[in-house]
């Protein structure tokens, strides 16, 4: 009996060549996983050609709904956006498959998983942190840190050498990686920062400039931090995320270009869209204006920072990431109800919300009289909180 590797296989240029790889350096069956968490794919044409190219067995793994309720929705109820513009699309992702790659390997008896996650990038260290979480006994493989090849131009050549059909060319050498919730775009000519990216990469969305003329409204209806209804019909997150990436991907919502710091040590730069989620965050966090007390809020924001750090990093089967589930869950108790939001070529503009857990009280707010605001008060208030600011006036005052 041989032994058995997983790999966790894409049908994109790495995981193509990987398979063969596999068969000519170690004596093993390769088991491919496919992992569909929503990317725009034929599954069964990414089985036929992980099969033609050496894999003994193929697991499509569908995933859609896990990673929508239980990865995706999470972030958006941490509000947890890394240095303040990626919504995570990729990082959301790799925890589950790395989970489900345990499952596999764990199935077949297989001692070995491997994956195509270049030896510069973040995913090297998402999966291996996550499979050691879940099984510190599987050995990895990581073809990009050991093999010959050093660029995607030679792992081009690789391929045409095997006769193996890749998606991707030596014009056209974007690394993408696209799920329900994003697309991420890098490489080639965004390597270099003064270079404009070219907007006819997208792919969830068009450009502003080619975006509706008109405004469109959405209504998103949240209860307890998670989107329940869009326009007030009652849809799953699978359905709320579909629905929201087209609205907002003929509304050009949702595009950057970011030079983020990676894990590993270096900036790397990327075009990512994602028309829903951004549409999702958005709403989300406006709702929670309304819904949370100043200190709760402002305390939450410093959360969000450090929990988008963690789920970046790859450390979502952590004690820290579990014990700010909890603050964030305990949070979310009141951040409960309708969000209108205006779409007009890019643009996210509010168009109104309402909340039974409204801390907004127009009462209170007003310029008029309140029985729980008396305006005399603010006389005593403003002199107790200038007070050290008038003591170090005074004992400084012969510089003035």
């Amino acid at each position: 009996m041989k032994e058995k590797v997983v790999l966790a296989y894409s049908g994109g240029l790495d995981t193509s060549i990987i398979t063969a790889w596999l068969k000519d350096n170690y004596d093993f069956d390769v088991i491919a996983a496919c992992m569909n968490v929503g990317q725009d794919e034929d599954m069964k044409m990414i089985e036929e050609k992980a099969l033609k190219s050496g894999a003994v067995k193929v697991y499509i793994e569908d995933l859609i709904e896990e990673f929508i309720e239980d990865y995706v929705y999470q972030g958006i109820k941490a509000g947890a956006v890394y240095e303040g513009k990626y919504l995570l699309g990729t990082s959301f992702a790799r925890p589950l498959m790395a989970k489900k790659l345990v499952e596999i390997a764990h199935k077949e008896g297989a001692k070995y998983i491997c994956h195509g996650c270049t030896g510069k990038g973040n995913d090297q260290v998402r999966f291996e942190v996550g499979i050691a979480s879940i099984d510190p006994t599987i050995k990895i493989i990581a073809p990009w840190r050991i093999w010959d090849i050093k660029s995607r131009e030679d792992a081009i050549d690789y391929a045409n050498k095997k006769g193996i059909e890749v998606p991707v060319t030596k014009e056209k050498i974007y690394s993408r990686d696209q799920n329900l919730w994003h697309i991420s775009h890098e490489g080639g000519d965004l390597e270099e920062l003064k270079n404009e990216h070219k907007s006819e990469m997208y792919c969830m969305t068009v450009s502003p400039e080619k975006a509706k003329d008109e405004a469109s409204y959405v209504e998103i209806y949240f209860e307890k931090g998670m989107a329940k209804k869009i326009n007030g019909k009652e849809l799953s997150p699978v359905e709320i995320v579909k629905t929201l990436n087209k609205i907002g991907g003929e509304n050009g919502i949702g595009i950057i270009d970011i030079v983020e710091n990676r894990l590993v040590g270096m900036k790397s730069r990327g075009v990512y869209e994602t028309p829903g989620g951004t549409i999702l965050y958005a709403a989300h966090k406006e709702l929670e204006y309304i819904t949370l007390d100043k200190d709760t809020l402002q305390y939450k924001q410093m959360i969000s920072h450090k929990y988008a750090e963690l789920v970046y990093n790859g450390l979502w089967f952590t004690s820290l990431k579990d014990a700010l589930d909890g603050f964030i869950d305990k949070t979310q108790e009141t951040v409960t109800g309708t969000v209108k939001l205006k779409l007009y070529k890019g643009n996210i503009m509010v168009a109104g919300m309402e909340s039974p857990y409204a801390l907004y009280d127009e009462g209170i707010s007003s310029f008029g009289a309140s029985d729980l605001y008396d305006h005399k008060d603010a006389e005593g208030f403003i002199n107790l909180f200038a007070l050290p600011s008038k003591i170090k006036a005074y004992k400084f005052k012969n510089n003035f």
